[in-house]
């Protein structure tokens, strides 16, 4: 799969329903199944294509020690919190409630390509988890250099 890429302003109706952008769409080409969870580190949603989310449970079980209590607990969690999401053939797809009222979502979203995966910000939010340009491109040379970012 390609990397994915975009930044679409798009709206959640009342019960929860949101239209995946065409342009998102085109990039996924034919695929209608998604898996959905609250991001990890940041507050938005994830929205995996099956074949990624596939690849990284394996990737994580494979780290896994299912008799460490602790990593089958981290394990559990990680995938509990997840929904098994279908597009309908025009794009629209229900975001479930929970996920709605744990990020505040109004009406305003927006999709952000990731690589991989698609972000769903509620609108506004996405701008307050960036640094400053000059940062940025501090960032981004610490990085290609192979060093850490320091912010």
């Amino acid at each position: 799969m390609q990397s994915l890429i975009g930044n679409i302003d798009a709206r959640v109706d009342a019960k929860g329903r949101a239209f995946l952008p065409a342009q998102l769409r085109k990039q996924l080409a034919d695929c209608k199944s998604f898996v959905l969870r609250k991001d990890i580190f940041c507050n938005c949603l994830v929205l995996y294509p099956e074949s990624t989310w596939d690849e990284m449970v394996s990737a994580l079980r494979r780290n896994l020690n299912s008799w460490n209590r602790e990593q089958a607990q981290v394990f559990r969690q990680f995938v509990s919190e997840a929904d098994r999401i279908e597009t309908e053939e025009n794009g629209r797809m229900l975001i479930p409630r929970r996920y709605i009222d744990a990020l505040g979502i109004k009406s305003d979203i927006r999709f952000v390509g990731s690589d991989q995966t698609i972000e769903i910000w509620p609108a506004g939010k996405i701008e307050e988890t960036f640094t400053d340009a000059d940062n940025f491109a501090k960032n981004i040379e610490r990085l290609m250099e192979g060093k850490p970012a320091t912010e």
